[in-house]
Formats: structure tokens, C-alpha cells, sequence
């Protein structure tokens, strides 16, 4: 039979970013914490931890925020950098306010830089995060790429060798796909994740990108319907899709 996790309460919510343990003791003590309609008057109570908990738990009349194991797939925009120290738009500012307080904190997995758009994971899983960016895993990502020229027509013969030896490597890349979409629009499979690995391969063969937008890690590909800037929580089925390409 499977033990069932429990927490105190206060340190459960102080986790997930709601405020300090001794707020956490005037929220219940004022009846403002309720677990199946019922108020939870001591914020020292231990509570079972269960993956129904978000739905019968209420914390100021809205339903308790997700525990601690889940992921995100955002839209980031053009011009917001994944970092917690850089100046200028975060891409954590696009978080609730009370999801940059959680510990353990949400990452992303992986980065996109300041200049590319589209599909960005963010966990509070580490084991999660590993498992995607392990280059053991070969999780292809598909980025969207407009160039400055038109291609020569060379470009898929030279990604899928797996010799192209970006400057200052020593090591070739794995083989990567291009399919074009246009004289100066492509879209390019790769399945690692080195350092401005998609803008380095155009400039190997002369070109430039201009614009760059990551449409899919694995199967999951970024919604027609998320705005730049939105957020979603991903499902079971969302998190197997990564792993299905």
C-alpha cells in the first residue's frame, strides 16, 4: 500500500509563495483556508498531500495553486531574456507574482535568447527538467528561421551530414533537418542545445537569421491559440508528447 505524503500546512502554502508562516496562522485562524468547505483553523495541522488537493483546497475564496511537480509551456515574446539577473523584460515576469515566491522555484528548461520567440518549458520538476535537456534523450526541437539571403540549396545536405563544425568547437554537430518553407524561410530540426546552435549553423553557410521562432520540443507543439506572453500548464499527455517524436 502506498504511504500517502502529508505537510503542516503553513510550510506547504509558505512553499508555494502565499506568504510567511506567521500570515499563513492569521489566513486560518480567520477561516480563510478551507479544505472541502470546511476552515482549517490551525496552520500547524499536518494535511495529506494528494493529487485532488488543488481542487478541495480554497486559499481566499480561489482554488489552491498547482503542487509542487507540474510544468508550463509559455509563448515568449521577442525581447525577454531567460534569466532571473539580466536588465529589461524576464521571462519570469510573465509568472504570477506568487509562483517567483514557490520553493522549489520554477526554471525553464533550457533558454531561448533575448531575440528568439515561441515554445519555452518552464518546471518545478528537476527531474523533469534533466530528463528533456539530456542529450541522451535527443529531444528534437523545430525552430522557424527567416533569413537575410535566399538559401543556395545546400543547407539540408550539410545539417543532416552531422560533420558541420561550428567555430570554436571541436566537436561536429548531430545531424539536424531542414525542410524549406521559402526562398528565405525555413524550418530546422535539431536535437541539442548548443550555445545560438541555430543562428551558428545559417551563419556557417554564409546566411543570416533575421528572425527566429521555436514552434515544438518533442510532439508538443506551442498552440495556435497562446499569445506571446501567455502561459498553460501542461497535462500528463503533454509532458508524454516531448518524449513521443
Amino acid at each position: 500500500m502506498t504511504k500517502v505524503p502529508t505537510a503542516r500546512l503553513d510550510k506547504l502554502l509558505a512553499n508555494l509563495g502565499y506568504a510567511s508562516r506567521r500570515e499563513l496562522q492569521l489566513l486560518a485562524k480567520n477561516g480563510r483556508i478551507r479544505l472541502d468547505g470546511a476552515p482549517l483553523a490551525r496552520a500547524d495541522e499536518r494535511i495529506a498531500v494528494t493529487p485532488d488537493l488543488e481542487r478541495r483546497m480554497v486559499v481566499d475564496g480561489e482554488p489552491l495553486d498547482p503542487l509542487p511537480g507540474f510544468a508550463l509551456m509559455v509563448h515568449k515574446p521577442l525581447g525577454v531574456t531567460c534569466s532571473h539577473k539580466e536588465a529589461g523584460p524576464l521571462v519570469y515576469d510573465l509568472l504570477p507574482a506568487r509562483w517567483r515566491r514557490r520553493d522549489p522555484a520554477i526554471s525553464t528548461v533550457g533558454r531561448l535568447d533575448k531575440e528568439t520567440s515561441g515554445l519555452l518549458l518552464m518546471t518545478d520538476d528537476g527531474a523533469l527538467l534533466h530528463r528533456i535537456i539530456s542529450p541522451n534523450r535527443h529531444v528534437p526541437k523545430v525552430y522557424r528561421a527567416h533569413l537575410a539571403r535566399p538559401m543556395t540549396g545546400d543547407e539540408a545536405a550539410l545539417f543532416a551530414a552531422g560533420t558541420l563544425m561550428l567555430d570554436g568547437e571541436d566537436k561536429p554537430l548531430k545531424p539536424a533537418q531542414l525542410a524549406v518553407v521559402g526562398e528565405r524561410e525555413a524550418l530546422l530540426t535539431v536535437h541539442e542545445g548548443r550555445y545560438h546552435q541555430v543562428r551558428r549553423m545559417f551563419a556557417a553557410t554564409g546566411n543570416h537569421v533575421e528572425a527566429l521562432h521555436r514552434e515544438a520540443v518533442g510532439s508538443l507543439s506551442l498552440p495556435p491559440d497562446l499569445e506571446s506572453g501567455a502561459i498553460r500548464r501542461l497535462s500528463a499527455d503533454d509532458i508524454a508528447a516531448i518524449f513521443a517524436a
